[in-house]
């Protein structure tokens, strides 16, 4: 009695169809997962500028002013890296915030800290300060720098005549400063904070003149 033995395979068509099965699979699982993570990380950014509008409220306090902007782009020069600059000029009103001195998050949730003089800024936190508020101010200081926060169509969210005295911005995930944070203007700047967008992923908080004298008097520090 002959008996045939019979070998078994997958056929190029049945395994082209397990393939795009697996594919869709993982993409099911993928997408959602992508989603939960960008949540994650703008979640975690929101809380850290929050951190910074209270970190630079403390600042003020035991100081009597605003930090200027950090402008030191070496990473080894451990004294003035990091740090607020010693002065504020009207060029170097905005750059990065001096996350030492006020012991807050280098950088936010997709940046990467620098280790050299030539890495870019990407991930660090914008930051731009009114100099009047950047040396010891009193009641009776008046703002100089105009700084304005805009959404996406041009409505202010600060008020005529008391603009933000400080604004800290993310560049979110792309890295990549959008819409009116792509510009620096010297005279009278715009800001921008909206719904987040596949063209706009930035976030920005800021302190108002009233809000900073409000906490400053609470607190016993002025007038």
């Amino acid at each position: 009695m002959n008996i045939k033995k019979y070998q078994f395979g997958f056929t190029l068509v049945e395994m082209a169809v397990v393939l795009v099965i697996v594919g869709l699979l993982l993409a099911a699982f993928l997408t959602p997962l992508s989603a939960q993570r960008d949540l994650r990380d703008y979640g975690e950014t929101k809380v850290r500028l929050e951190q910074m509008r209270e970190a630079l409220y403390g600042y003020a306090m035991i100081n009597g002013k605003l930090p200027c902007p950090t402008t030191t782009t070496n990473p080894a020069d451990n004294v003035n890296y990091g740090h607020s600059d010693a002065a504020c000029l009207i060029t170097a009103a905005a750059g990065v915030l001096p996350w030492k001195d006020l012991g807050v998050h280098e950088v936010d949730a997709w940046g990467e800290p620098r280790s050299a003089a030539a890495d870019p800024w990407a991930g660090y936190w914008i930051y731009r300060v009114d100099p009047a508020f950047a040396t010891t101010f009193s009641l009776a200081t008046t703002q100089t720098g105009n700084i304005d926060v805009e959404k996406a169509d041009g409505t202010s969210q600060t008020i005529a005549g008391e603009r933000a005295v400080a604004v800290v911005c993310t560049t979110g995930k792309n890295k990549i400063a959008d819409g009116e944070n792509a510009t620096y203007e010297i005279a009278n700047p715009v800001y921008q904070d909206d719904v987040l967008s596949p063209t706009f992923d930035d976030m920005c908080i800021w302190i108002t003149r009233p809000a900073l004298f409000n906490r400053m008097v609470s607190a016993g520090k002025l007038p």
